[in-house]
């Protein structure tokens, strides 16, 4: 699973879980499994893939903002510049080191 809350830091490079669960989650397909660089770190909030199901959303989970390349995540399809980058806002336990 994703690292422990408070460890991840801005300029970190990470990769997103590569997991489907079978309840809610927030991160979107596009990204598991993929490399970006965490931009930045808010929260903590409560967690969203507890309170879709009716729990109380703890603990909080912090919010990163993840920096990933165009090209990363689309490949030979992305036919822009190299340097485009999308920032994708992420829960830190989707995300290890």
């Amino acid at each position: 699973m994703g690292v422990g809350a408070g460890e991840l830091q801005v300029g970190d490079v990470v990769v997103v879980r590569d997991e489907t669960p079978a309840h809610h989650h927030r991160t979107p397909w596009f990204v598991k499994g993929k490399t970006g660089r965490i931009a930045s770190i808010s929260g903590p909030f409560f967690n969203p893939e507890s309170r879709a199901h009716g729990g109380d959303g703890l603990p909080k989970r912090r919010l990163c903002s993840v920096e990933f390349r165009q090209v990363d995540l689309w490949g030979e399809c992305y036919g822009e510049s190299d340097g485009d980058r999308l920032l994708v806002d992420i829960y830190e336990h989707w995300l290890e080191r």
